[in-house]
């Protein structure tokens, strides 16, 4: 899709508006970039791969995107955070959209059998450095009177699926810190959001086990998973929403998941 001379970005859902989005380089987080692009949305893109980052740059100003900034973060390093956000170019510091979006999982063991570091890496991304991209951001969208915080959670978070718990128990606690950023917010226009996505076929399994793609690809077997440009496309509706109206948390699955523990997996 290449951008129409006719048409200007700010005549668009997100035209001239800037998105913030972690975890960007893959997944969820770059199929946020590809669809806020299309609503001219003006992208900070944030990930540990700032090489995967600059490679999508010329396709996302091609798709409609205003324009496009990366940055190279690790949301685990709290100082890091702190020191990308307040050293924002003066252009890109009125973030009017935070995708709080990088996560992953480690591991699919019995808690007794667990590994303790990818509990930690677990805990220090989907919970600690949810925190710290929240605490860097949010003060500036309560002081210009704007703002939209969508957390990334999962169907995890609402129930804890066998050998998965620590990786549920940071889903749950990303529910609890979303509903309490809400009620510390409220009196202020700023919008919280939780966007609670089940199966989604993307790098997540593969992070999961470490890089075995066999047993990844097996994740998926016998049913049809969302893709991550659902998950984007009730991402972009949630923030194109009227001002007074605030989505509180959307719940996604696929028609083959009813929920963690049932689905409907296909032998033939």
């Amino acid at each position: 899709m290449t951008k129409s001379s006719s048409i200007s970005t700010r005549d668009l859902p997100l035209g001239g508006k800037i998105a913030f989005i972690t975890g960007a380089s893959s997944g969820i987080g770059a199929a946020c970039a590809e669809s806020f692009a299309r609503a001219g949305a003006r992208l900070l893109l944030a990930a540990r791969r700032e090489d995967r980052l600059r490679a999508m740059t010329a396709d996302l100003r091609a798709a409609g995107a205003e324009d496009v900034h990366t940055i190279a973060l690790d949301v685990r390093d709290k100082k890091q955070v702190e020191a990308v956000v307040d050293g924002l170019p003066a252009a890109w510091r009125a973030i009017d959209i935070l995708i709080n979006n990088a996560g992953l999982s480690r591991g699919l063991e019995k808690v007794y059998e667990g590994h303790v570091d990818d509990w930690e890496e677990m805990i220090d991304t989907n919970v600690k450095g949810l925190l710290y991209v929240t605490r860097a951001v949010v003060p500036g969208m309560v002081e210009r009177g704007a703002g939209h915080v969508v957390n990334l959670g999962s169907t995890a978070g609402h129930m804890t699926y066998p050998n998965g718990a620590v990786y549920c128990a940071t889903k749950a606690a990303e529910n609890r810190i979303t509903e309490g950023l809400r009620e510390d917010l409220l009196g202020t226009p700023v919008r919280v959001t939780t966007i609670d996505p089940g199966m989604v076929e993307t790098e997540f399994s593969k992070v999961r086990f470490h890089g075995d793609e066999g047993r990844a690809a097996k994740v998926y077997q016998g049913l049809t998973p969302l893709q991550a440009e659902d998950v984007a496309d009730a991402i972009l509706w949630a923030v194109t929403r009227p001002a007074h109206v605030n989505i509180a948390q959307v719940v996604l699955t696929s028609v083959d998941q009813a929920n963690s523990l049932l689905f409907n997996r296909r032998t033939n």
